[in-house]
């Protein structure tokens, strides 16, 4: 359905077997046997042409780090780049994982601490804010804003649109909400929803609007760049682009 998707609209999707992210119920009380059950599905996947990227939830109410390193391994072996839901309830050194499999990006990092941080500048892993998932979860633990800054590790900021914890549908708003909770200024906000979004998700072709890159841009209908992060809704689109088109 992503592929057919991606065709019918024009645009580009990206697809990431998240497998490991909660064990379900027939697998109750082994989720060693469920991991089992994750890597042996993963390279008839592959083979079909329908996995981007590898991704697992690493915390206490998904899967360990034994667990999560087991699928990573696995993806190393076929060649496919891995993503993590790192840190988000508990410090389990998700983001120091990701980084020494030098994930695409290590997503949450709520509970990051500096050595994870550090870990992540030097693999070039990509920080993804979600502050959807912080706002409907009424979270009050903080990313590790400065220390991301301060070891230059690049922030995008996504939607993480999920029917459980993040029911959010537009991009600009998760650019206000990362501004409002997370202190981004509007040029790091709008520098993580584009270049370093498109890093993320292993993309260097576009997110920036530069000759011999891909033209996906939005023609807005504002006076300054900071407008995205102010309005609260709206319809401030004008034009949608897409490589360089207007989609039909």
């Amino acid at each position: 359905m992503a592929r057919r998707i991606g065709e019918r609209l024009g645009i580009t999707v990206r697809t990431t077997y998240l497998g490991a992210h909660a064990l379900p119920p027939e697998f109750a009380g082994d989720p060693d046997g469920y991991i089992d059950a994750v890597i042996a599905w993963l390279p008839r996947l592959q083979a079909e042409g329908l996995v981007d990227a590898v991704d697992a939830f690493c915390e206490g109410i998904g899967f360990s780090p034994a667990q999560t390193r087991r699928v990573f391994e696995a993806a190393r072996i076929l060649g496919l780049p891995v993503k993590l839901h790192a840190d988000q309830l508990s410090d389990l050194g998700g983001a120091a994982l990701a980084a020494s499999f030098q994930a695409l990006s290590a997503d949450h990092l709520e509970y990051t601490r500096a050595d994870g941080v550090q870990a992540m500048a030097a693999a070039g892993t990509v920080a993804v804010l979600l502050p959807g998932a912080f706002h409907v979860l009424r979270e009050t633990k903080l990313p590790p804003m400065a220390l991301l800054r301060e070891h230059g590790v690049p922030m995008a900021v996504a939607t993480d649109c999920n029917p459980g914890t993040s029911p959010l549908l537009s991009l600009r708003q998760a650019m206000q909400l990362a501004c409002t909770h997370f202190r981004l200024t509007p040029e790091e906000a709008l520098r993580g929803a584009t270049v370093h979004a498109a890093r993320a998700l292993g993309l260097s072709d576009r997110g920036q609007l530069r000759a011999g890159l891909r033209a996906d841009f939005v023609l807005w209908n504002i006076t300054h760049p900071a407008e995205l992060c102010y309005w609260l809704g709206g319809p401030l689109a004008e034009r949608v682009y897409v490589a360089g088109r207007l989609p039909d």
